[in-house]
């Protein structure tokens, strides 16, 4: 057995994980790095959905769910039957966090309502996750990020300038809306320090969706002014693109007008920081298809590796495009540690991907391995609830568990 002993910044804290597919099962995998106990309750026989999500497999074991569940003990349970609710009502009194993201109105149709939770188990905090919350014109629906995606406007502003418009190559409401559901957990903790009680946190894939429009929204919002596709451009800094080198793509980044001098100086044309079409950023702007065309040719007289090398070295932002193979083989990749190898019971050494934030005093851990489906029933059933081999036994062949 793994120690609970985590000498993480959560450690001492139980997660009840009732989620499923990704934004659910990220935003507690993230609270297991950081040292929680995560309980992780799936179906009988099937388990979460992303189980059966590939190929690829590795040992029969999905990849998709092996990237979103390490730190987790896996039980499975019939919420559906009484008798799993009884099990699910005492797992929720033992437990400081519930995160779900069931349609809404399930837990209450099993009878954990906020007001059950309030006389039951009031200092537990309850976290939903939904496509569109519980309210408004399309509260209660089911969200899907692709979905999500085309309609807040995200897939309308990634794509070619002259293309259709076009999904992000990861689901990234999922990971973003899992992400700000870690981070409303973090602070209904510190609310209960003060308050001594829980309560119910609201988060949709709708809003994540609406909130990641960050800087276009906003010039939507303040100025009236519309998003639009500029393919690996920005709207608002010029030259902020890819171009291609001699032997492959690579990124330009120039932030300032001061940069835009060592950009032109280090490619060989300094003259264009005192060309008044590119002077000033919004001169750039108002110029950026004659900039970047002039860009793309120049750098198509030199390899990326030695035009990063140039640029960097002028303090210029500036990188190659990488396959996701060379950015995981890149040096800087083991020295941030964010490859973590764990023993798995089926597919032995597994690598996953690393914790993205560092604690100095309370580091984050990789202590589990992604569990079997109902690896941890008879573990959880036995010592967190103490009940007796009869009953597991009994509740086995009723197919609660």
């Amino acid at each position: 057995m793994v120690s609970e002993k985590s000498g993480g910044a959560l450690e001492g804290l139980r997660i009840l994980d009732l989620t499923r597919i990704l934004a659910g099962p990220l935003c507690t995998m993230m609270l297991g790095d950081m040292g929680a106990d995560v309980i992780k309750v799936e179906p009988p026989g099937t388990g979460d959905d992303t189980r059966a999500w590939g190929p690829p497999f590795v040992e029969g074991e999905a990849a998709y769910f092996l990237g979103l569940n390490r730190n987790k003990r896996s039980i499975t349970l019939n919420m559906a039957a009484q008798a799993g609710q009884e099990i699910l009502g005492a797992l929720i009194r033992k437990s400081d966090v519930l995160v779900e993201n069931f349609k809404v109105g399930t837990l209450e149709k099993w009878g954990f309502t906020n007001e059950w939770l309030e006389v039951n188990a009031p200092r537990v905090i309850r976290c939903s996750i939904t496509g569109y919350g519980a309210n408004g014109p399309k509260g209660g629906l089911p969200g899907y990020d692709f979905i999500l995606q085309a309609e807040s406007g995200l897939m309308s502003i990634t794509g070619p300038q002259d293309g259709p418009p076009t999904k992000h190559g990861v689901a990234l409401v999922d990971v973003c809306t899992g992400m700000l559901a870690s981070n409303a957990i973090l602070g209904a903790l510190q609310a209960r320090h003060r308050t001594g009680r829980g309560q119910h946190l609201d988060l949709s894939l709708y809003d994540t969706s609406l909130f990641m429009l960050a800087n276009v929204a906003a010039n939507y919002l303040a100025a009236g002014r519309e998003g639009g596709r500029y393919g690996n451009g920005h709207p608002s800094i010029v030259p902020y693109t890819t171009y291609p080198a001699r032997d492959g793509m690579m990124a330009v980044a120039v932030g300032n007008d001061a940069q835009f001098a060592k950009f032109a100086g280090a490619v060989g044309h300094p003259e264009w920081a005192r060309d008044a079409r590119f002077v000033r950023n919004k001169d750039r702007v108002a110029h950026r298809g004659l900039l970047d065309g002039l860009v793309a040719e120049t750098l198509k007289t030199d390899t990326a590796a030695a035009w990063v090398d140039k640029l960097k070295a002028a303090g210029v932002p500036c990188g190659r495009i990488n396959s996701v193979k060379q950015a995981f083989d890149d040096p800087h990749t083991a020295a941030r540690a964010m490859i973590e190898t764990v023993e798995h019971p089926a597919v032995g050494t597994l690598r996953l991907i690393g914790t993205p934030f560092k604690f100095s005093g309370t580091p984050t851990s990789v202590r589990r391995a992604p569990p079997l489906l109902g690896q941890h029933t008879e573990e959880v059933l036995r010592q967190e609830l103490g009940l007796s081999d009869q009953r597991i036994a009994e509740l086995r062949t009723e197919k609660v568990i």
